[in-house]
């Protein structure tokens, strides 16, 4: 059964919004333990996982041609467990050992977290942002400004806060790609009708628009996950409906809770 929620209202209209389809713009999860089924089992919720992007790694040829030597840096700066994995598969192809006294800049602890696939994590340095934001991380690099050489990983799917932060204040830093972030093919999944849509990143909001240059949100409810995400929706003329990490909702899963429990009152 569909949840029929708060009306909102647009020009004077009233329009009833319901609840029961989202589309979740990520890979489903591997286990049935995933909060996700929780909560569409907390709300009869039919949940439809497809990935709007995909990650493809740089071959250690291409990296190669950039000309960036990792051993001439001090510090790196993950934003991604994608930018750890291909960070370390080149180090690994191009047979680089990568300094013990290597600092790492993290924009989450679970991102930092997850570095204990690679390094002995109690015996490095790494810091991370307090609250996940790009705002918390710079703070913490900061501190550093002046004395590291960074090597900053960066996307071709848009603005790079960090980058930008340490050229302002002329740190030394270099950037380089060891991955690009390539658009899925959406049709099969927008060919349906949604309630909601929840992005994760700013390319996949791009990747709507490529795929649908016209896209009308009209009713439909807009999630998004991280600053740069909301950003992007909001810049795409999309109102956003529900926004994570937030104070109370650290996960897009408890933001979604929150605003469900919020609208069905």
């Amino acid at each position: 059964m569909a949840k029929t929620v708060r009306s909102i209202s647009k020009g004077g209209d009233k329009k009833e919004l319901k609840v029961n389809s989202i589309l979740i713009t990520q890979p489903r999860p591997d286990t049935d333990k995933s909060p996700y089924f929780d909560l569409a089992k907390k709300y009869n919720l039919q949940l439809e996982f497809h990935p709007f992007i995909r990650v493809e790694g740089l071959s250690g040829k291409d990296f190669r041609k950039q000309r960036v030597d990792i051993n001439e840096f001090s510090a790196i700066v993950f934003t991604s467990r994608n930018a750890v994995d291909h960070f370390f598969r080149i180090c690994e192809e191009l047979k680089v050992k990568v300094s013990q006294d290597m600092k790492y800049f993290c924009i989450t602890e679970a991102v930092a977290l997850y570095l204990q696939k690679f390094i002995l994590y109690r015996k490095r340095k790494v810091f991370y942002s307090a609250d996940g934001s790009y705002d918390g991380l710079i703070e913490v690099i900061n501190k550093h400004k002046n004395n590291e050489r960074f090597i900053v990983p960066t996307s071709d799917s848009g603005k790079n806060e960090v980058r930008d932060f340490l050229a302002r204040h002329n740190a030394t830093f270099a950037e380089a790609t060891f991955f690009r972030t390539v658009s899925n093919d959406i049709a099969p999944v927008m060919n349906s009708v949604y309630d909601m849509i929840v992005f994760f990143s700013p390319f996949s909001v791009h990747t709507l628009f490529e795929h649908d240059p016209k896209f009308q949100q009209n009713g439909t409810i807009i999630g998004a996950f991280g600053p740069t995400t909301s950003k992007a929706v909001e810049e795409a003329g999309l109102r956003l409906d529900v926004k994570a990490p937030a104070p109370n909702a650290p996960s897009m899963v408890s933001a979604l809770d929150h605003y469900l429990q919020e609208v069905l009152k």
